[in-house]
């Protein structure tokens, strides 16, 4: 049935002749496997741009063709809301018509979307292998403000891991891109919202925080944690976004998962840099905004900014060996059981390594861990069944507290 779902996808995307030519090794493998990306970014386009993403949308990189193209059974869809957003008190708001979004998604395509709130589910909702299951992730906690009530309703809309912190401190954690350290590591209050995750079956997310930070959930947290996207500070240092090979083991020896991203601010040592420079300016941006606000002038807009970057700063030609290492690397380090992925699909501004540019190429990266010599059974560990089992070892705890 996979493959008939590929078909489907073809036929949706592509003349039918293409649809007709013979799947790669690749492709056989991502239909037959299980594959879950726990980061990626449409939500936030769709708010910008309504697509249809059941049908094929070139100016995105997930849409539903692609997606069974490449094998993608669960995506979780990220509901990220800025440090200004945070600021200005819209971040629940944002929050939650970004989930209203991905609602309508699936509302409009039941066919093609379900959503996923519990991995019990997965086989009821995929069990003709044509849906595209997506699941939720909170990109930044500043949505629950200071209520830690809000964490419930979040749930109960399906959120099922929270990234507590982005580019900046917030209430709940520091952030690794801040040099602030407002709280060195995790406030008192993000101390219960750690407990009231694990409570609820929400899985905690250490990616953006800062080393003290992740330290910190680590010791409190009493269920394992995970890394939505992260990669390895191994390959890139001084860049405390990514994971030191400390803290990776320390995550993997509390039973979570590092789920490897692919974008090239990640992977590749010059785009980190550039990545390091960008959340500086970005920083410096927002505030003369709030300041702005206070004055009562109309602030200047985010999407505006990010767009003067991008302009200046094009992503840089990174190759597919640069995820491929990390995953060597985070398997050696860490034990096939450990590692994941995260692409940040529609989340890097197109910076993306060649061969990894939506979510049509899971087939490339299968078929370069083969070519490194990883056995099927750790192909499909990383594709999704690390994650799967991750949030169901939560989910358990959550029933037992």
């Amino acid at each position: 049935m996979r493959i008939a779902a590929l078909a489907l996808a073809l036929a949706l995307s592509t003349p039918a002749a293409q649809a007709d030519q013979p799947l790669s090794a690749g492709q056989r493998f991502a239909q037959d496997a299980v594959i879950v990306d726990t980061h990626i970014d449409a939500p936030s386009l769709l708010l910008r741009e309504w697509a249809d993403l059941g049908l094929d949308a070139p100016k995105v990189e997930f849409d539903y063709p692609r997606a069974r193209q490449g094998g993608l059974d669960v995506a979780f869809m990220s509901i990220y809301t800025s440090p200004g957003e945070d600021a200005a008190g819209t971040a629940t708001q944002t929050a939650h018509t970004q989930i209203d979004a991905v609602e309508a998604m699936v509302g409009r395509r039941p066919e093609q979307f379900a959503v996923l709130r519990s991995p019990k589910d997965f086989e009821r909702l995929n069990a003709h292998n044509q849906r595209v299951l997506l699941a939720l992730g909170m990109e930044n906690g500043a949505p629950i403000g200071a209520d830690l009530s809000k964490l419930k309703l979040f749930f109960d809309r399906g959120v099922r891991y929270i990234t507590l912190a982005h580019s900046e401190d917030n209430r709940i954690s520091d952030s690794s891109y801040s040099r602030k350290h407002t709280w060195k590591g995790l406030s008192p209050f993000g101390g219960k919202v750690v407990d009231e995750m694990n409570r609820l079956g929400i899985m905690v997310d250490v990616s953006h925080l800062s080393d003290d930070a992740v330290r910190a959930v680590l010791a409190r947290s009493k269920a394992p944690v995970i890394a939505s996207h992260s990669g390895l500070r191994h390959f890139t240092p001084g860049f405390e976004r990514n994971l030191s090979d400390e803290l990776a083991k320390a995550i993997a020896a509390k039973g979570g998962v590092v789920q490897v991203v692919f974008g090239n601010a990640f992977v590749d040592p010059a785009s980190a840099a550039d990545t390091q420079a960008y959340f500086v300016a970005s920083a410096k941006f927002e505030q003369e905004q709030a300041a702005a606000r206070k004055r009562g002038e109309t602030p200047k807009s985010s999407q505006a900014f990010d767009k003067e970057w991008e302009a200046a700063h094009p992503p840089r030609a990174v190759k597919i060996d640069a995820v491929l290492d990390q995953i060597d690397y985070a398997v050696k380090l860490l034990g096939a059981d450990h590692v994941g992925i995260g692409s940040d699909f529609d989340g890097v501004s197109g910076a993306l390594p060649q061969g990894l540019k939506s979510v049509a190429d899971y087939p490339n990266l299968i078929e370069g861990l083969k070519a490194r010599g990883h056995s099927d059974e750790t192909i499909r560990k990383v594709l999704g069944a690390n994650l799967l089992r991750v949030w169901s070892e939560v989910e358990a705890k959550a029933v037992r507290s």
